[in-house]
């Protein structure tokens, strides 16, 4: 596992770096030979030490975790644990879902103030069923999710309401 780790308003010390490194390093028993690149950036607030960790998985899945405490090596364990309780979670329903399989043969920063556009995302092209689309948002930890759905083969948007329900969105 490749492992990239950069600071934001924190001066990054190699103690530091070896620390994400190592911690995030434990996380490659998980992916076997895949490649996989994960991103951490550290950043400071005030008095809060923050860690955001991205982590393209194959398949075009994407974790991420974040945590922020008054210690940077606290919030490293934390997102770290955190990441691997989505990693456990993601199995356990890759596992679920082979034996559904078996059973039944499936068919076929800040806010911008004058509208400029501050971000750009991207998603994966590859289409997934709505049971995947809601795991992927809960694994990044989003509002909301935008996918390819493979019944319709059109992007449709999923998103969390303010209820706790879910909402979908469709092209008509």
């Amino acid at each position: 596992m490749d492992i990239r780790v950069r600071g934001k308003n924190v001066p990054l010390t190699d103690a530091l770096r070896d620390h994400v490194e190592k911690k995030l390093g434990k996380l490659s028993r998980h992916f076997g030979h895949d490649p996989v690149v994960a991103e951490a950036v550290l950043s400071v607030e005030k008095d809060r030490q923050m860690i955001e960790v991205t982590l393209p998985l194959p398949h075009g899945r994407v974790l991420r975790g974040q945590e922020s405490t008054e210690d940077m090596y606290a919030s490293v364990e934390i997102v770290v644990q955190k990441l691997e309780r989505q990693l456990d979670k993601l199995k356990s329903h890759a596992k679920a879902r082979t034996a559904h399989s078996a059973a039944e043969r499936p068919t076929p920063g800040d806010e911008p103030t004058d509208g400029t556009v501050v971000r750009r995302k991207t998603f994966p092209d590859k289409p997934m069923t709505l049971e995947e689309a809601i795991l992927q948002m809960d694994l990044v930890s989003h509002d909301f999710f935008a996918f390819t759905n493979a019944e319709s083969e059109r992007i449709n948007v999923l998103y969390r309401r303010r209820d706790g329900n879910l909402g979908l969105l469709e092209p008509d």
